[in-house]
């Protein structure tokens, strides 16, 4: 695989500007129709006075993905045979650190601040104007509402401004599908663990048709990390999940004999939130002071951070071990052909929990697909790839009008499952929130299909 270009950040309200990466195309593409909740339309080319004919050649197709979801503001350009041309993202880390996590009205803000520059940066790292572009692809949920609304509202207005398809993007599927970029062989059907904010190993078996195997009880992995690193005095600014991840390094795994969550529960799901008691309790009996950053300690006390770090980034790895071991089994009865586990997400960078689900992949007899880096992480690539993906299917919506008032009700889906729950995945612990959740991504494309045939 070609190895990325430079990569460099800069803080708010400046922006990270990456390279230019070539990658061959696969196939597909869908849209959501971001004004009408819950469904999916598939537009011809006579519909609304629109000629989508002219955006479907592979070799001129470039969509603009547009990031907005949680705490950075990303955008990127990608190309039909499946170029990278630009990435761009802005980190919300001094806000991070200021505010101990995301906190929504300021990471709205910042979001405002930046959008317009970041997009600019991304056409001009790309060497397009709005006017060369196929369509724009921007996330529409899951993720925090008043994120999510300022980039739906600038795909709209960009949109609208230079008659151009528009297509929404599902958070985690995009996570998914970059893998596919990634990696020009990776056909469906194939396994997939996302690690980020939130937990999902799901079953790919097709592009919008997925079997959610397991999902997140309560905290995530990502969620547990930040934390823990925020209560041992770690510095966030690079993120609490690297952070904590360095520190580990120097401690013994072992020497904290934390419990493995949820191992009364035979399905796939995923609790952090008693590890994460487990956690501060051990720092509170240790007299550790969160207030004192871990630089400033002595040798004794940074020891004793290091041994906390290294032995929950066991336990909570072991976790994930322990769920992707099941999940292949059962995603195995399902789709006996499947030969490959894609892992991404944020926690997906950490190298201790690649080589461990490595581990345990190959033990199965498949082969594990990890995206670089700054592939795993929130990016623009990936919304962009796919918007790729669907809109070469043909769902898309049309140009938005180029007078939509500002205050205009968008499709936004902060809750929004990925796929279709297993039976046998349905979780035997405390009851998941489901208030306000929109039918999940599988369920309205199986809808469309068949409104369509």
């Amino acid at each position: 695989m070609a190895s990325l270009g430079r990569a460099f950040r800069l803080p708010l309200p400046l922006c990270k500007t990456v390279m230019h990466r070539s990658f061959p195309l696969h196939r597909a593409v869908f849209k959501a129709d971001l004004s009408a909740p819950h469904r999916f339309r598939l537009f011809h080319s006579l519909d609304h006075g629109f000629d989508a004919s002219q955006h479907h050649e592979q070799e001129s197709l470039a969509i603009l993905g547009i990031e907005t979801s949680c705490d950075d503001t990303a955008a990127a350009v990608v190309t039909g045979d499946g170029k990278i041309l630009s990435q761009v993202v802005s980190s919300q880390a001094d806000l991070l650190a200021r505010y101990g996590g995301v906190a929504p009205k300021m990471a709205e803000e910042a979001h405002k601040q930046v959008i317009d520059e970041v997009i600019q940066q991304a056409l001009g790292g790309a060497n397009l104007t709005e006017r060369d572009l196929s369509a724009i692809a921007v996330t529409i949920g899951p993720g925090l509402s008043l994120c999510l609304r300022v980039g739906v509202q600038k795909a709209r207005q960009i949109a609208g401004k230079f008659s151009l398809p528009i297509v929404g993007v599902h958070h985690m599927e995009a996570h998914a599908l970059i893998a596919r970029l990634c990696e020009p062989e990776l056909q469906f059907p194939f396994l997939t663990l996302l690690i980020s904010g939130h937990n999902l190993l799901i079953l790919a078996c097709s592009l919008g048709q997925y079997i959610q195997l397991g999902t997140t009880v309560d905290d995530a992995i990502g969620e547990a990390f930040d934390k823990a690193a925020r209560w041992l005095g770690l510095d966030l600014r690079r993120g609490g999940g690297p952070a904590l991840e360095q520190l580990a390094e120097e401690g013994d795994p072992h020497s904290f004999d934390f419990s493995v969550p949820m191992k009364q529960h035979q399905d796939c799901n995923f609790s952090y939130a008693g590890l994460k008691t487990q956690v501060r309790l051990a720092i509170e009996s240790s007299n550790i002071k969160a207030d004192v950053p871990v630089h400033l300690t002595n040798a004794e006390d940074r020891r004793l951070r290091a041994n906390i770090a290294a032995s929950f980034q066991r336990v909570a790895v072991l976790h994930l071990e322990q769920r992707c071991e099941r999940a292949i089994g059962w995603a195995s009865n399902i789709e006996p052909s499947i030969k490959c586990m894609v892992v991404s997400g944020g926690v997906a960078s950490n190298r201790y929990v690649r080589s461990r689900l490595d581990d345990i992949v190959k033990q199965n007899g498949h082969r594990l697909i990890c995206p670089p880096p700054s592939l795993c992480t929130d990016n623009g690539v990936m919304v962009a790839w796919a918007g790729i993906e669907h809109f070469r299917m043909g769902r898309f919506n049309p140009p938005p009008p180029t007078n939509e008032p500002e205050d205009a009700i968008l499709d936004i889906r902060p809750r929004w499952p990925l796929g279709e729950e297993y039976e046998n995945g349905r979780s035997t612990a405390r009851s998941m929130k489901r208030v306000r959740m929109h039918p999940s991504l599988t369920s309205i494309i199986n809808s469309s299909i068949r409104l369509e045939s």
